[in-house]
């Protein structure tokens, strides 16, 4: 098999859909030989900074000597990206060589049952990181919490970022729904870190954590004004980015006792991250700046909005905008389209995409006076805003992985890797999955 035909045997896996639950996992990973239980785990959830959290753990923990693995998602260009050991994507030789082993289990599985495609590469990553002997692996989940495929592990710390409105069909219409599926990462004794601030989310955290006798420590923006980040520039802009950051001290803080790190890898680790796509500035060669952020929900958008305003107080850049029609679409332009100067709206290269058109009303809905047009592509879009000074581009992580190729910031030389994001549940799969009872009290 050639890494081409396995990237096509891992696309082909999305015929199975995705779903809630923890057995197909499990029973691929006892075939595999149970490789979690050689690997230590940091295991992250939350609606929005999951990614860039991870990245800031990792960055600490590599630069205090330990050899750590990363699993994240989507990828924003190339597979590789989801599964690295010491922030190397993992080899095309060795995808080729874990599906080839993976392919026998999977014809073991009964009609109905087969694994899905994040299934799938969650084992894969499971035994690469054994196989790289990782002292430690960050360990993202992909959707939700408690029936995620990443939730067949025992870390040595549960994260949970924040908790905001997202993926509503899935998890719930409530954020107590949506916390519940979150909590169900947090396992019985061991830490929880979390910033959460909506008080309804957070009673549930609170009652779970004590249902499980796991310490559970609440992060502020009061932590963010406190050493080292005080003194320490983060590479990562906004400040959503210094409360992430401020959690990933918190978890690092919580298990110095096993994994320690000084407080000169603490300081590297922070002022050398790197996590692409997020508020991140490029200067093209005519001197325009692009800034790229996957705002990929409404709490994404404001927090982009957050930080235009700190770092670009007065401007009114042009927005190219490109939003998947499952999530808010409506709200995000509401909060994104009174900033610009110029909108251009486009379709994103999925099945999910939302029209452009639609994206066109809803900005002249919150921006009546606005320039709001339409583009069919994001390659049209840039060629259309060239002279523009300052342009940002947002609204999916789908799209900034585009973007990222239109502009040359990376290239991918096996072709379009983008569409292995590409997912869509079963019409039966809906938020209506039973969750356990969690007797809720304030505070």
């Amino acid at each position: 098999m050639t890494y081409t035909e396995s990237i096509q045997f891992l696309y082909d896996l999305r015929f199975f859909g995705a779903k809630f639950g923890l057995e197909n996992t499990l029973r691929l990973a006892e075939l595999a030989g149970r490789p979690q239980d050689r690997l230590r785990f940091i295991h992250v959830a939350g609606t929005n900074g999951k990614g860039s959290t991870c990245a800031l753990l990792e960055s600490m923990y590599r630069a205090a000597g330990w050899r750590v693995g990363l699993y994240t998602s989507p990828h924003l260009v190339a597979f590789g990206e989801r599964i690295q050991a010491n922030r190397r994507p993992i080899s095309e030789a060795d995808v080729v060589r874990l599906v080839d082993e993976l392919q026998p289990f999977f014809q073991t599985f009964p009609a109905g049952h087969h694994p899905t495609f994040f299934e799938a590469v969650t084992v894969m990553a499971l035994k690469y990181f054994a196989e790289q002997a990782c002292d430690l692996v960050i360990w993202e989940t992909g959707l939700g919490g408690r029936l995620d495929a990443t939730n067949i592990v025992t870390p040595l710390a549960s994260v949970i970022t924040n908790i905001q409105f997202d993926h509503q069909r899935w998890l719930g219409e409530s954020l107590a729904a949506i916390a519940a599926e979150k909590a169900g990462i947090i396992k019985p004794g061991v830490p929880c870190i979390t910033a959460t601030d909506e008080s309804e989310a957070l009673a549930v955290l609170q009652a779970t954590a004590r249902q499980h006798r796991s310490p559970l420590t609440l992060v502020t923006p009061a932590h963010t004004q406190q050493p080292p980040l005080d003194t320490v520039r983060l590479p990562l802009l906004g400040g959503h980015q210094r409360l992430n950051a401020a959690v990933a001290l918190a978890t690092v803080e919580t298990l110095q006792a096993q994994l320690p790190v000084n407080e000169r890898a603490l300081r590297e680790g922070l002022s050398t991250v790197r996590w692409p796509g997020r508020m991140q500035l490029l200067e093209r060669a005519a001197g325009q700046c692009v800034l790229l952020d996957g705002a990929h929900n409404s709490s994404g958008a404001a927090s982009l909005r957050a930080a235009l305003a700190e770092y670009y107080p007065g401007t009114r850049p042009t927005f190219i905008l490109g939003i998947l029609r499952d999530k808010d679409w409506d709200l995000m332009c509401e909060i994104l389209a009174p900033l610009a100067g110029r909108i251009v709206c486009v379709p994103i290269h999925s099945e999910r995409s939302a029209s452009p058109d639609q994206l066109r009303a809803a900005c002249l809905r919150a921006h009546p006076a606005g320039r709001v047009e339409t583009r069919d592509s994001l390659a049209e879009a840039l060629a259309a805003t060239e002279s523009e000074p300052f342009v940002v581009i947002a609204g999916s992580l789908y799209l900034i992985g585009e973007a990222m190729e239109q502009l040359q910031v990376t290239v991918n030389a096996n072709g379009d890797e983008k569409k292995l994001n590409e997912w869509m549940p079963p019409a039966s799969w809906t938020a209506t999955v039973a969750m356990p009872t969690v007797a809720v009290t304030a505070g």
